[in-house]
């Protein structure tokens, strides 16, 4: 089976716009496009390197997608993740399920993203990596498809703008499997899977009357 993961680039306070450069997604007044790249060293290469190692696709929302096509097949012979982009199979969740793309071996997931989704998860195959999408990855969040997640917290805080986690996420309870700071201050960090949410409490015991009576208030 075939497992989804998650490849994002945030701030301190989740937000996922525009990382890569002012004129990749203005949308909404953002006005702090390409707040990742300053942070970018020679240990962020390596990081990035290492999330493309094992085989993959690539499942992009559909701006994501267009803001690709316009670069990576340009990108050069010299490019390694050109070349490698140019020939895996990307999937593209879009609106227009009967959308035609220029750039070779993509594809649409078709008028129900969710059903391609899970058919996808069902097969052999290598696993399909996300990047950038945040719109699209509400859509895997909300149905709980995620298996994985590459995480790099970059050192800054944006105060608006699309975040990484929305509204309707499931609840998850997730291990940290390797992480890693940057030269640059930046936390790369690999999570998977580990099941429901687990709770506990520093409560006492015995709670005081003064709790009791607070909790009262609450309801």
């Amino acid at each position: 089976m075939r497992k989804i993961v998650v490849g994002a680039f945030t701030s301190l306070d989740g937000i996922m716009q525009a990382p890569g450069g002012p004129h990749e997604d203005p949308v909404g007044g953002f006005e702090y496009g390409g707040w990742a790249a300053p942070s970018f060293d020679e240990a962020m290469g390596q990081a990035v390197d290492e999330m493309f190692a094992e085989p993959f696709d690539l499942l992009l929302g559909r701006k994501t997608y267009d803001i690709f096509a316009a670069h990576w097949p340009y990108a050069g012979a010299d490019d390694p993740i050109g070349t490698l982009f140019d020939r895996i199979t990307k999937y593209v969740a879009t609106r227009d399920p009967d959308r035609q793309f220029d750039w070779q071996n993509s594809r649409t997931l078709g008028a129900d993203v969710v059903g391609a989704l899970k058919a996808l998860k069902s097969e052999d195959g290598p696993n399909l990596l996300t990047q950038g999408s945040t719109d699209f990855l509400q859509t895997l969040f909300e149905n709980d498809l995620v298996d994985e997640m590459y995480v790099s917290f970059f050192p800054v805080i944006l105060g608006s703008g699309k975040r990484l986690f929305g509204e309707g996420t499931k609840p998850m309870a997730l291990k940290l499997v390797g992480s890693r700071v940057s030269g640059s201050g930046v936390t790369v960090n690999k999570y998977v899977r580990a099941g429901e949410v687990v709770t506990g409490s520093f409560e006492f015991d015995q709670p005081t009357e003064a709790e009791l009576e607070r909790r009262r208030k609450l309801t």
